[in-house]
């Protein structure tokens, strides 16, 4: 039983209870020190933890006001946002939903519990709430969230929240409310009125609101927020005589620029002029440091701007102030730096963003207050201790658009230690409820802790494989669902180079800011995002350095090697976004000024100039001078026990494309299963003496002389193959016959270079040569004498190849290698074309094995990349003992595109929407997938034993890699560096 006392109606709880439950994870949720009181108690009970949330109902009566030097209590009514009573265990801990997969593109799954009804307003508060966190595609991460954690008891301030739905439904109707939801809205508002007993535009009781976006899908920074709604004129005066002039103006100054910026679209830099010209003119540095009287003609000055800017007066009614700024949240959704970041980060399928409307909590009511951001765990190292930053006397804008560079959350702990133990207790209730690691953003506002919003932490990749393994090893999580807590995009973050030697740079290290993304970055400075596109696009390495970034900065972050902040803390924009993406940055560096107009950072009495080279290390902030080399990653222990859990549960099998023995050893060592496409044609630009040798076979004009220059390649690509099937010992190994159109292989230049250059190679005159060349021009190569034709045309190709694979293989065979060789005739459209090559095939491995007295087992079969190979797999199937699927060829036929010159239309595509992603990064399923799937059905209808699978750039593309899981494909084969990725994502299709 939990032990209460009624005092006048309230429920306080006299020691910190636990109450009986069979459930140990219930009995830690109620584990919470109750804070109720009414008007009368909370003065003799609450001396050190007022609770102010703006809930007026007359003065301070008399009580010590913070602002005269006393505290002010402004919430006089009970219930403050704890739960009254125990709820059961089953309302207390919702059993946990299934997750999204992991995937490249970000399309949130239907929510099974969503509404089919037309409510588009969602209320929460006080221990209950209208949503739930498995609502995320209706009312976005944080509405979603906010509702769980007011059913699970947390302290979070009253709202509500409107659908994303209703977002859609607006830019449906050209930018205009939809029937009947303004009323919805009010009617909500009026519930948190009466929850709160205060009023929105009340001088007397005045409710402030905080407006802000939340799509499904966490978009740091992207959209629109406004806070301290509700102020004017008479609310302010109201508010300062409850509460003192110097919060309440300042309320107002804040309130009077966001949502000049945010609503009316009058640029922050004008309201930030007048700040800094009222700080001059009072000679004080810090916006604390101003005075009531200070900040009342400041308001007027920033009332001024709206005049002088727009032309019309700031409007004053509450009520068109809250809708104006709802509009403008949805309006946010299609803004550019919205757009472009889900363009960059592929998240599509969204119907637009929820709007939250919630009670401010204060954090800049004097040194009692504070707010702050944390992270559960590390979101960089995963290591398990909180990792977060606190900022007292100040808003929460101040620490996440880096305006304030703020302190270590120790600093919360020594000032405001009873929030500070209730701040650790709730990070433990939300991350055994969630059962992940969860970014917080909380208020103390007066001593009292409130919680703004949880989500799931962005993380790093080094962070993502430690937490799911050390959650795993808790008990938290089982190995399947650790699986799916790291994305494949984490991986390939683990896959990039760090620093080969830091020891040796320490001398050159000019500046040290926070570590606030890790890895290793090298690149030329440039200062604007404009540039760092342009740089990138140029192929160049650059780093941006700026004062602090803002969401404008999307693409140029995106473009840059790495990010370097002169402001802003470990949560701020520019860190959380870098670390979302695995990109290097360095922020609160304010050992550096920078100057934007000059181009320059200035760090002591050094100047560091535009295209001057700079190397960041993101794991320990070190800002070092010139180009540092780097080494590749290393595998850790965490990544190869999370790895073995992936490859545990994952079916699908996943190879690599690999040219050479070095990069077949790179493949084996990142688990790939084998090699499924080793392109012979790589090989031939090993050294000058292959180049030339395959130069002569080109311009050979006589059977004869073309196998004379063949002869001089067998022994190098035998000496290959053998080093490959070495490396690959007991591993599968398919090669691909020579593919590419000859004329690839020719020298590069203008026409009389390359006459000269052959003439000279082969001893054929100028004329010959001449001829040659104009025989082998085509006008449309990727159509042309290429892929199997050639082997056709030239039987002494396909025959000196094929010797030097079986000689290769019995050779390593011979040496105690378990070599398993599979053949592969590329551009097959025909049975007849294969039939011709297969049988070319055999006749040589007959011999072969007669030379050299031994014999071994071998397959062949064919790539599928031309449509019409697809139409009539059951016929190919006959002759062809394997399938692979060359989605890059089979992308360009089936679509029309050559992948050449798709760069000249595709981006308009995509950003009309004609395509959804680039069909040669990401699968086009109901096109090429539908021939991938029609080959694989009628090919294993013809003969049951087919192997079939892919070797393309799709290989390693996690949402393409799920396609061929549901396809019943056997193997995906991708590059060696994402075979991980692949591995990782095959386990999750299982899952």
């Amino acid at each position: 039983m939990c032990s209460v006392t009624n005092m006048k109606g309230t429920v306080i709880r006299s020691t910190p209870d636990v109450c009986s439950s069979s459930s140990s994870s219930t009995r830690r949720l109620y584990t919470l020190k109750a804070k109720y009181a009414d008007d009368a108690d909370l003065l003799s009970l609450r001396e050190n933890r007022s609770l102010c949330l703006l809930r007026l109902s007359g003065s301070c009566r008399g009580t010590r006001c913070e602002h005269a030097g006393n505290r002010c209590f402004l919430e006089t009514k009970a219930g403050a946002g704890r739960y009254d009573q125990p709820q059961p265990a089953t309302a207390a801990v919702p059993a946990l939903r299934g997750r999204m997969k992991p995937k490249a593109i970000l399309t949130p799954v239907s929510d099974a519990t969503s509404p089919t009804t037309e409510k588009r307003v969602f209320t929460f508060g006080k221990g209950r709430s209208e949503g739930n966190k498995g609502m995320k595609s209706l009312l976005g991460g944080k509405g979603a969230n906010l509702a769980e954690m007011s059913t699970i008891g947390l302290s979070v301030p009253p709202g509500l929240t409107i659908s994303t739905e209703a977002c859609q439904e607006y830019q449906q109707n050209g930018k205009k409310l939809s029937e009947g939801l303004w009323e919805e809205v009010l009617e909500g508002l009026e519930t948190v009125e009466k929850e709160m007993g205060a009023l929105l535009g009340d001088p007397s009781k005045p409710l402030l609101l905080s407006v802000r976006s939340g799509a499904a899908i966490s978009m740091p920074g992207m959209m629109d927020t406004v806070l301290n709604l509700g102020l004017n004129d008479q609310v302010a005066a109201g508010l300062a005589e409850k509460c003192g002039g110097r919060f309440a103006y300042d309320s107002y100054r804040r309130f009077l620029d966001m949502f000049g910026d945010v609503v009316m679209g009058i640029p922050h830099l004008l309201f930030e002029e007048k700040l800094e010209h009222m700080k001059e003119a009072k000679g004080v540095k810090l916006d604390t440091d101003l005075s009531a009287s200070d900040l009342k003609e400041l308001v007027k000055q920033y009332k001024n701007v709206y005049i002088e800017t727009k032309g019309e007066e700031f409007p004053s009614d509450p009520k068109k102030q809250l809708q104006l700024s709802v509009k403008a949240v949805f309006d946010s959704w299609d803004s550019q730096r919205a757009i472009k970041y889900r363009s960059i980060n592929q998240i599509t399928g969204l119907k637009g963003t929820a709007v939250n409307i919630q009670c401010m909590v204060f954090g800049n009511m004097g040194n009692t207050s504070g707010t702050g951001v944390l992270f559960t765990r590390n979101p960089s190292t995963g290591e398990n201790k909180l990792y977060g930053e606190f900022l007292i006397n100040a808003q929460g804008e101040d620490v996440v658009a880096g305006i304030r560079t703020p302190e270590d959350l120790d600093t919360m702990k020594s000032y405001m230690p009873e929030a500070y133990k209730e701040l650790v207790e709730n990070c433990e209730i939300l991350e055994r409820h969630y059962k992940d690691m969860m970014d917080i953003e909380f208020t103390v506002q007066e001593n009292r802790l409130w919680m703004l919003q949880c989500r799931s932490g962005k993380r790093t990749g080094k962070a993502a494989v430690k937490i799911a393994v050390d959650m795993v090893n808790e008990g938290l999580v089982d190995t399947r669902a650790a699986v799916k807590m790291v994305e494949p995009q984490h991986l390939d973050q683990l896959l990039h180079p760090q620093f080969e030697d830091p020891s040796v740079y320490k001398d050159k290290v000019v500046a040290m800011g926070l570590p606030a993304s890790p890895g290793a970055a090298v690149g030329q400075v440039v200062f604007s995002a404009e540039d760092a596109e342009a740089w990138h696009a140029q192929g160049k390495s650059a780093i941006l350095v700026r004062t602090e970034t803002s969401p404008e900065d999307i693409g140029g972050m995106h473009a840059a090697a790495g990010i370097l902040t002169a402001r802003g803390g470990m949560t701020s924009h520019a860190a959380v976004v870098a670390r979302g993406w695995g990109k290097c940055c360095v922020s609160g560096c304010s050992d550096i000024r920078v100057n934007d107009n000059e181009k320059s950072i200035v760090v002591g009495d050094m100047v560091i100039s535009e295209g001057d080279w700079l190397s960041l290390n993101g794991s320990t902030g070190e800002v070092i001078l010139g180009k540092q080399p780097l080494a590749p990653p290393a595998m850790s222990g965490d990544l190869e026990i999370f790895m073995s859990w992936a490859d545990e549960i994952r079916r699908l099998k996943v190879m690599a494309n690999a040219d050479t023995p070095d990069d077949a050893l790179t493949a084996r060592n990142n688990g790939a299963q084998g090699i499924g496409l080793c392109r012979t044609e790589h090989m031939f630009f090993a050294s000058d003496e292959r180049i030339k040798a395959v130069r002569k076979m080109i311009m050979a004009v006589t059977p004869e002389q073309r196998k004379a220059a063949l002869d001089l390649l067998l022994p190098y690509q035998r000496s290959d193959f053998e080093g490959i099937f070495r490396a690959m010992d007991g591993l599968p190994v398919t090669i691909r016959l020579l593919d590419p159109p000859l004329h690839e292989f020719l020298p590069e230049g203008d026409l009389e270079q390359i006459v000269n250059e052959l003439t000279s190679e082969t001893g054929m005159s100028e004329d010959e040569v001449f001829s040659r060349i104009e025989k082998l021009s085509e006008v449309n190569p990727m159509l042309g004498f290429r892929g199997c034709r050639l082997g056709i045309s030239y039987p002494e190709l396909t025959e000196m190849q094929v010797r030097a694979i079986f000689q290769a293989a019995v050779s390593m065979s011979n040496h105690r290698f378990k070599v398993f060789p599979e053949i592969m005739v590329p551009l097959v459209g025909t049975p007849q074309e294969l039939g011709h090559q297969i049988s070319l095939i055999r006749n040589v491995a007959t011999k072969v094995f007669s030379e050299m007295g031994s014999s071994l087992d071998y397959k062949v079969g064919t790539m599928i990349e031309i449509p019409r190979a697809a139409l009539v797999a059951d016929e190919i199937a006959k002759e062809a003992e394997f399938f692979s699927f060359g989605t890059n060829d089979l992308t360009q036929m089936t679509f029309g595109y050559s992948r050449d010159d798709v760069g000249k239309f595709l981006p308009v595509y995509l950003s009309k929407g004609i395509l959804q992603s680039d069909p040669f990064e990401v699968l086009d399923q109901k096109g090429v997938g539908q021939l991938i799937k029609i080959a694989t059905e009628r090919g294993r209808a013809a003969r049951p034993s087919l192997k079939v699978g892919i070797c393309g750039e799709h290989g390693g593309e996690p949402t393409s890699v799920a396609f061929f899981a549901e396809a019943g494909l056997d193997y995906v084969s991708c590059s060696p560096f994402r075979v991980p990725i692949a591995r990782l994502a095959a386990a999750q299709v299982a899952v």
